[in-house]
């Protein structure tokens, strides 16, 4: 995903001109439980109005299919034993999670859905995050299967309907079969196997005045987050 600046408004051009700048790549997946959990504090940080972000997204696509699947951290190798790893995320973070799913209508891969992210991005940055933040809500909040197309389909609809300036469902369904989508989207997963990442979400942050970097792995609370990035820009600076 094309890297979307965002700073945010400012009353005075001296608190402007403070803002720290950050390069951002977030490696993420739509079925992935602990970003889903991880989304209010993402929101607190481009809320920030000490960073001028520039974010880029990275699908991690981490189920290809079930018979390739094998978490021998929390000893996950089919649908139903990822319902109480859900469960577990829902009681030590507070989120909201329909984990019911993976005993009624498990998806079979999170492949189709960060490919459809993919899709979304050739609109526009801000409308792929839109498209993702959706789609997550749909499967960990409202049980809805993102593995089917016609519900990915059904979420660029709705999307477009809460906001048709930014999203465009027509476009949205006519990129789903486009090459360009796919090569995209194997881009993402070249370079998550490159980076060796194993868990989301990461974030991959840069100081945009120096070449000082860190890789941020897993759940963090916004404090944590907050700290490692003054140390990021304290490096920065010296």
């Amino acid at each position: 995903m094309a890297a979307e600046k965002r700073l945010q408004p400012k009353n005075n051009t001296e608190t402007l001109q403070q803002q720290s700048r950050l390069d951002i790549t977030y490696y993420t997946d739509p079925l992935c439980c602990w970003s889903w959990a991880f989304e209010p504090v993402w929101k607190q940080l481009r809320a920030d109005p000490r960073y001028e972000l520039h974010i880029r997204y990275c699908m991690g696509g981490m189920l290809s299919s079930w018979e390739h699947y094998h978490d021998t951290v929390r000893s996950v190798s089919k649908p139903v034993q990822m319902g109480p790893v859900w469960s577990e995320v829902k009681q030590l973070t507070g989120c909201s999670l329909n984990d019911r799913i993976w005993f009624t209508d498990p998806p079979a891969s999170s492949y189709p859905a960060c490919l459809a992210v993919k899709c979304a991005e050739q609109q526009l940055a801000l409308a792929a995050e839109r498209y993702l933040e959706n789609v997550r809500a749909a499967v960990m909040v409202h049980g809805r299967n993102i593995a089917r197309k016609e519900v990915l389909i059904a979420i660029a609809r709705e999307t477009e309907a809460a906001d048709p300036q930014l999203f465009s469902a027509a476009a949205f369904e006519h990129g789903l079969e486009l090459p360009e989508v796919l090569e995209s989207f194997k881009k993402d997963l070249q370079e998550v196997k490159a980076r060796n990442i194993s868990r989301f979400p990461s974030l991959l942050i840069r100081s945009a005045n120096s070449t000082s970097q860190l890789l941020l792995t897993g759940y963090r609370p916004y404090e944590v987050l907050e700290s490692s990035i003054a140390k990021l820009l304290g490096k920065a600076s010296l």
